[in-house]
């Protein structure tokens, strides 16, 4: 596949070599673009840049580093790096989708609301404070949005 754009069923997207593995609700699969190409170009399907969203989110929370970003805002599509985005080893993931995480052996087992599990290389105190950034992230622009 060519070709991505984020949506409400997208979990996850990690990095293969120049590629990417897509996890999806119900699927997965390998994009022949990288991670941060995919992110780009979905913020940019719906109608923003990466940069852009990250300033949004600067502006709205403070957070300058390893920011959580809004993909599409009517439905409230949020992921969240794993690691610096400008890292080719950067995941990102749907806070969306996201139903709980674990640690097991030196992994972290992400676990879906789907019970889709998968498993990345990150320590606990890093997937916990990114979660929490995304949450914070997604509370503000509820907030926002019922003014």
């Amino acid at each position: 596949m060519n070709d991505y754009e984020i949506n409400e069923n997208t979990l996850a997207i990690i990095p293969q070599a120049n590629k990417s593995h897509v996890y999806e609700k119900k699927n997965s699969f390998i994009v022949n673009k990288t991670v941060h190409s995919i992110i780009e170009e979905s913020c940019k399907y719906f109608g923003s840049t990466l940069e852009g969203r990250r300033l949004g989110t600067t502006f709205l929370t403070g957070i300058t580093h390893k920011a959580p970003i809004i993909i599409e805002e009517s439905k409230e599509i949020i992921f969240f790096p794993t690691a610096s985005p400008r890292l080719n080893t950067c995941s990102w993931i749907s806070l969306n989708n996201l139903e709980k995480y674990e640690k097991k052996d030196n992994k972290m087992k992400l676990i879906f609301n789907n019970h889709a599990e998968i498993f990345i290389d990150i320590s606990y105190e890093i997937i916990n404070n990114q979660v929490l950034r995304a949450t914070r992230l997604e509370s503000i622009l509820r907030k926002r949005k019922q003014s």
